[in-house]
């Protein structure tokens, strides 16, 4: 498959440059990571959230663990995670678990760890467990400003 035909549509509409890496099938970001040879700390993983019936994507280094109470704290309000058939419904062109960390593009709410702003470049699921695209953390960045931030999660 490659790249997900709604991460590429939505890529595509920014008009900012990226690269697909291929790499041996790996089904867990840490493992991508090594399967890519990147640093885990700069592939950036999407985690679904179930909030109040409605879904949110928080986004995060692959070197580091969700704080969900945390995040709770954060936005004050009762979260919980999306089960494996509600990944699937809502990230429709991808492989089951290869969760592209682009939530605009699904139409799903957005909240990124603070921790993804100190990066130079980044890598995330491209929507499959082969592949992942490759762009500027400043580039990802710009398609996420609407998105809200936070501190919500720790090192593995």
């Amino acid at each position: 498959m490659a790249t997900a035909t709604t991460v590429e549509r939505y890529l595509g509409m920014h008009h900012l440059p990226y690269e697909v890496i291929a790499h041996a099938k790996a089904c867990t970001s840490l493992r991508a990571a090594r399967a890519a040879a990147i640093p885990p700390r700069q592939l950036v993983k999407g985690v679904l959230l179930e909030v109040d019936g409605q879904y949110l994507l928080a986004v995060l280094p692959a070197a580091r663990h969700l704080r969900l109470g945390e995040l709770r704290r954060n936005l004050d309000r009762d979260i919980g995670m999306a089960t494996e058939h509600e990944v699937t419904m809502v990230f429709r062109d991808c492989d089951p678990g290869a969760v592209p960390a682009l939530g605009p593009a699904y139409g799903v709410e957005t909240i990124w760890d603070d921790s993804v702003m100190y990066l130079d470049d980044l890598y995330f699921e491209a929507g499959d467990h082969e592949h992942l695209v490759h762009m500027r953390a400043r580039d990802y960045m710009d398609m996420l400003r609407s998105c809200a931030h936070g501190s919500f999660s720790e090192p593995i």
